[in-house]
């Protein structure tokens, strides 16, 4: 098992298979394919899984939406229940793209947040979440001379993240290489189908076809889900409480009435 990181006085525990050197040899006879080839330790490859995961997950900036759950989002507003309820659903089992697009302030961002939050709570697999112009940033910042991380491995971390979720998709700056590393984005994941969360408040019409047709694919996105609610941000505040008050109060759970 993997050596783990002490939290009393107690000695760490050693992996006994590779005895905390992370690589190991077969006892296997001369002339095998395996003959005197390192073979990296379970525990290691366990090691480098959960600093990657790590990076993804400090690279996804989601310190501001930790918050962001599915309990507290707020359900009774009218037109939000079928994106809530798909959104929940991807987060359980995150295959294919899940689609959502509406006007600002829709609830989009709280949503792809709450999948991501889930899915980094209940599935052991790594989340990159980001907005698509800091993404973008990520990557021209490799460019720079004081980068501690190349292009291509910056690169290949956005583009094959077991789950991507991209907010705000259309916001970028729509310079000839924003476009053509994003549609490199897209195809990758479309052509290998990974699971994949994309929020949008732009007109279809506006969006690169080459990238609005593979988010149209029905064998991967069976629907594009609108969210034709108003602007939450515009809510006076007193609204904002009053509602939440509401929903907290519907999904308590009722007490049973006893006759005395």
């Amino acid at each position: 098992m993997a050596a783990t990181i002490a939290t009393s006085n107690e000695p760490a525990e050693v992996c006994s298979r590779c005895k905390g050197v992370g690589y190991y040899l077969l006892d296997v006879p001369f002339g095998h394919a395996d003959f005197g080839q390192l073979i990296t330790c379970r525990c290691r490859a366990f090691e480098k899984q959960q600093q990657r995961r790590q990076r993804l997950v400090e690279m996804s900036n989601l310190g501001p939406f930790q918050g962001k759950t599915f309990d507290n989002f707020d359900t009774s507003i009218k037109g939000v229940s079928r994106a809530f309820a798909r959104a929940r659903q991807f987060a359980q089992q995150p295959e294919g793209w899940l689609v959502l697009m509406g006007n600002y302030g829709c609830g989009k961002t709280h949503l792809a947040a709450a999948i991501a939050n889930d899915v980094l709570q209940n599935h052991y697999i790594s989340v990159l979440f980001a907005v698509v112009p800091d993404l973008l940033d990520h990557l021209r910042g490799t460019f720079g001379p004081s980068s501690e991380v190349a292009y291509d491995e910056r690169f290949e971390q956005i583009r094959g993240a077991h789950l991507l979720i991209l907010d705000d998709f259309g916001t970028e700056n729509a310079t000839p290489w924003a476009r053509e590393k994003v549609y490199q984005i897209f195809n990758h994941r479309y052509n290998y189908r990974l699971p994949t969360v994309i929020t949008s408040n732009r007109d279809p019409k506006e969006i690169d076809q080459r990238i609005f047709s593979r988010m149209s694919d029905r064998e991967l996105c069976d629907e594009i889900t609108i969210i034709d609610a108003g602007d939450y941000r515009m809510r006076l505040p007193n609204q904002r409480f009053t509602q939440s008050k509401q929903e907290a109060k519907r999904r308590a759970p009722r007490r049973e009435r006893h006759s005395g």
